[in-house]
């Protein structure tokens, strides 16, 4: 038997608060809907145990809250009805209108789609491209009607406050797919009530503890924080009244998650939960933008302002159209307090997002805002068509989903930005071919490097030949950090594979072997390496270095890095002498127990090297790279003992050759680089050669392998450097 529902029960509150910004003549349309809902689902229970008509009704009510028009509201009704009751889209055509349709369509095919996110990497081929597809289609179905998101987020909000009666694995799945999808999403669309919900949901299943524990720490506070806001807020309405401006003062809550991150960055910089300025807030509502910077000169006259805490996003919008002052003050009894000012219209852009710029009768008028906010999705389309499955997966990541910064082009026009793009992903974004030729560029009138990171408000001029000279391979090389966006490194290595074949082999065999001798690595080593690539055929390798496929930075990592060794050593670093004895906590004997190991100073090893062991009769086991002489020429090779990097932050001893050309300043220009990346110089020496040349031996306090490979990119770049190579103390002496 089911449960008996009075029709009217749920319908009431919606009806109520529709008729706040409603006709009159859209409730008995609502009404209808929700009537033909009710029926559908009939006697139909929800895992909670509540009739099913509970959760129609209460997305609709999110709905309403975001003040979307009676369509929406119809939509949210009926977006379960297809599905689960067997309705056909015909009938509810026919029944209400081709407009509800075709958001109750969009809403389906989104319910079908399962995102089957993984932690960290994707398991494989499989997965990685269902997810690729199920991201494409959310797009489309999403760029052909707003309103189809907005209603699914409102969907997915009603769903995550009643998650609890799922198994736990349910639980987690549908959480990560919140915070990784959906959240995102309300922060794109600007719709601040829905993302804060969403992320504290998600939070508080995905790390129960942690959520309960910041609970904990904001609730224990919450009586004298009251107290405190409630004094500042009569002081600060009381000056404001004076100045005779109109405005409303109220407390502004912080979510559980966003002190969560703001905890996470602190303790980064060694700060206390205590020193978080903004757990104390303010919101000042005025009527206009001259209001905002008046109300923002009392504050600042009534508290003094904390150096580098103030933000004008009026001037300068944040990525998803957010406009405010926000500046933070030392208040009374001394404890900063953030205040954020804005007009009423910016405080429901700030709420509502995209769904305040829906025009519910006006549908017909350009609405520039609305458009602005909308843009990246257009984008998005646009890349998708060119971009393959995998690139469009890493273009959402981090094109899509970053931070965005807004700036200019010559004319005026608005162009937005993952936070830290560059130039030249900027050119790649006006036009491919202007990125193929940019050759330098200009911010705000003046000339900028090419890894210079744009900020908002910038206007940028790109400088581009009139030949077709095709992008440098050097823009994919990420230490030198010339592009950001996954959407301009996929121009490049189009550009690259269209080339003759043949010249990518030449070009890569060229990159190998400046790489190989780089690390003291020979060519001939050149299958092996492939094969750790999963290349069978070393030319199909070598075309894929050429055209930038594989990166000068991955080539080192894969070649000395070897998969099971690839972990960041924890900081600090402390520096380890060639000559002194090693503890296994920096090198591990595998098979045995703890053994005396030390450095080989014939080949100076570092994390990140292929490394074995050779036992001596005296001195334990010293640790050789395997590409060692003394060791490839072992006559006693049973005396060989395998051995791995252990999880430490000791450094060790590098000797490099930076071979160059005389000149005034060189010593001081490379030892300038290596102080600046603060890798500590043990020895240096100069060896002239003739013919204005020179060689200069540094030996280093390495960490790793990356941090070398790094290293020699910069030094390569210093004016007059011909080459940086790795070397042996052996090689050096020989």
């Amino acid at each position: 038997m089911g449960v008996s529902i009075d029709k009217r029960t749920y319908l009431k509150p919606l009806i109520e608060k529709v008729r706040e910004y409603l006709p009159e003549d859209s409730l008995s349309f609502i009404e209808d809907a929700y009537n033909f809902a009710l029926d559908a689902h009939g006697n139909q229970l929800r895992l909670t145990g509540d009739p099913f008509i509970t959760h129609p009704v209460e997305t609709a009510m999110i709905v309403t809250e975001l003040y979307l028009d009676e369509v929406s509201i119809a939509a949210a009704l009926l977006h379960d009805v297809p599905e689960d009751c067997g309705v056909p889209f015909d009938v509810i055509e026919e029944r209400f209108s081709d407009e509800v349709r075709r958001l109750v369509e969009g809403m389906t095919r989104l319910d079908k789609i399962s995102f089957q996110l993984q932690e960290g990497e994707s398991k494989g081929a499989v997965e990685s491209e269902a997810q690729v597809e199920s991201l494409r289609k959310m797009f489309m179905v999403t760029a052909e009607d707003i309103r189809v998101v907005i209603i699914k987020l409102a969907d997915r909000l009603h769903n995550m406050r009643t998650l609890k009666p799922l198994d736990p694995e349910k639980q987690q799945r549908i959480a990560r797919e919140t915070m990784e999808i959906y959240a995102p999403l309300a922060h794109r669309l600007g719709i601040w009530q829905i993302k804060w919900q969403l992320e504290d949901l998600a939070f508080r299943y995905l790390q129960p503890e942690t959520y309960r524990q910041i609970a904990k720490l904001i609730a224990a506070r919450r009586v004298t924080r009251e107290r405190y806001i409630a004094r500042v807020t009569r002081i600060l309405s009381d000056e404001l009244d004076k100045a005779g401006i109109t405005a409303e003062v109220t407390g502004r809550p912080k979510s559980i998650y966003s002190v969560h991150t703001k905890i996470e960055r602190y303790a980064a910089l060694g700060k206390e939960f205590s020193e978080i300025h903004d757990l104390l807030g303010l919101r000042v509502f005025v009527e206009n933008d001259r209001d905002c910077y008046s109300a923002l000169g009392i504050v600042h006259n009534l508290w003094r302002p904390i150096p580098g805490q103030f933000d004008d996003f009026i001037a300068n919008p944040k990525e998803n159209r957010y406009q405010g002052l926000h500046t933070t003050v030392m208040c009374l009894d001394a404890r900063p307090l953030e205040v954020q000012i804005r007009t009423h219209r910016m405080h429901r852009t700030a709420e509502y997002g995209v769904a305040a710029h829906w025009k519910y009768k006006e549908r017909a008028k350009k609405d520039v805002e609305f458009e602005e906010k909308i843009t990246w999705l257009r984008q998005l389309m646009e890349w998708q068509r060119d971009l393959s499955g995998s690139a469009f997966l890493e273009s959402i990541k981090t094109d899509i989903f970053q931070d965005q910064v807004f700036v200019y082009t010559p004319k005026g026009e608005i162009k937005e930005m993952p936070r830290g793009a560059t130039p030249l992903d900027f050119a790649y974004r006006i036009h491919t071919n202007v990125g193929h030729r940019c050759i330098g560029a200009k911010v705000n009138g003046r000339m900028v490097a090419l890894d210079y990171h744009l900020q908002n408000g910038d206007t940028v001029e790109v400088m581009a030949t009139k030949t077709d000279r095709g992008p440098s391979l050097d823009w994919l090389n990420p230490n030198v950090g010339y592009v950001k966006t996954h959407h301009a490194r996929e121009k490049i290595r189009q550009w690259f594979r269209r080339q003759e074949k043949a010249e990518n082999i030449d070009r890569g065999r060229a990159i190998l072997e400046k790489e190989l001798r780089r690390y003291g690595l020979s060519f001939a080593d050149r299958e092996r390496i492939a094969r750790l690539f999963k290349y069978d055929a070393v030319d199909e390798f070598l075309a894929a270095i050429g055209c930038g496929d594989i990166s000068p930075h991955l080539i080192a990592m894969k070649v000395a890095l070897p998969e099971e060794h690839q972990q960041p050593a924890p900081q600090p670093p402390q520096v380890v002498a060639p000559s002194k004895v090693e503890t296994t906590s920096a090198v591990k004997v595998l098979g045995a127990g703890d053994l005396l190991t030390h450095i080989a100073s014939c080949c100076q090893p570092v994390p990140g090297d292929d490394i074995i062991g050779f036992v001596t009769r005296s001195r334990g086991v010293t640790i050789h790279r395997k590409d060692c002489p003394n060791v490839l020429n072992e006559d006693e090779t049973e005396r060989l003992v395998k051995v791995s990097w252990g999880k430490t932050g000791l450094s060790f001893p590098v000797t490099i050759r930076v071979e160059a050309w005389d000149r005034v300043g060189l010593l001081r220009d490379v030892t300038s680089l290596v102080s600046d990346d603060k890798i500590n110089i043990a020895a240096a020496s100069l060896d002239e050669q003739g013919d204005d040349k020179l060689s200069i031996y540094l030996t280093l306090d390495i960490i790793n392998i990356g941090q070398l490979g790094r290293l020699f990119n910069k030094i390569e770049g210093v004016n007059g450097v011909i080459n940086v190579t790795r070397i042996s103390e052996a090689k050096r002496e020989g």
